[in-house]
């Protein structure tokens, strides 16, 4: 899909009914599973942050924290968060963050996932090209994570 220095926007056809893509997108315990944080206990709801050590091999030691915005039943779930926030000792919460958004549409043959990352102009210059490089090419691989956990489990 195109994209702009702003934002990177990718999407999915899954082989799975739609409530099911919307369990893996909206529990967040499932959402850990195949996004790779660790966020039992956790719950994903409008105004509530979510949050848990990555587990991705290498990044074991950074936390995942995503303000939630909005939760609409089977269609949509948005949150905010600080894009490509690696460096375990910097403080991150001074910076703008991006708004990620998840759309579902139910489609002949599956679900039809699309992921939007918008607000990459607002991240600081220093930081921001890497940013983007690095969350376009994991949306790319999410897109594959999310693919297989539905696959699996239908």
């Amino acid at each position: 899909m195109a994209s702009s220095t702003d934002r990177i926007e990718r999407e999915v056809l899954l082989q799975a009914p739609l409530a099911r893509v919307w369990r893996a997108l909206s529990t967040a315990e499932e959402f850990g599973l195949w996004f790779g944080v660790a966020l039992q206990g956790q719950v994903f709801a409008a105004g509530q942050t979510a949050r848990g050590h990555i587990t991705y091999p290498g990044y074991e030691h950074l936390v995942f924290e995503a303000q939630v915005e909005r939760v609409e039943p089977e269609r949509l779930l948005a949150f905010r968060w600080h894009p490509y926030a690696i460096d375990a000792g910097k403080d991150y919460s001074a910076e703008p963050t991006t708004l990620v958004v998840f759309e579902l549409a139910e489609v002949h043959g599956g679900t039809l996932l699309r992921v939007v990352e918008s607000g990459f102009d607002a991240i600081p210059a220093a930081r921001r090209a890497e940013a983007y490089r690095m969350n376009s090419g994991g949306w790319e691989e999410q897109m594959r994570n999310i693919a297989r956990h539905v696959a699996d489990a239908a």
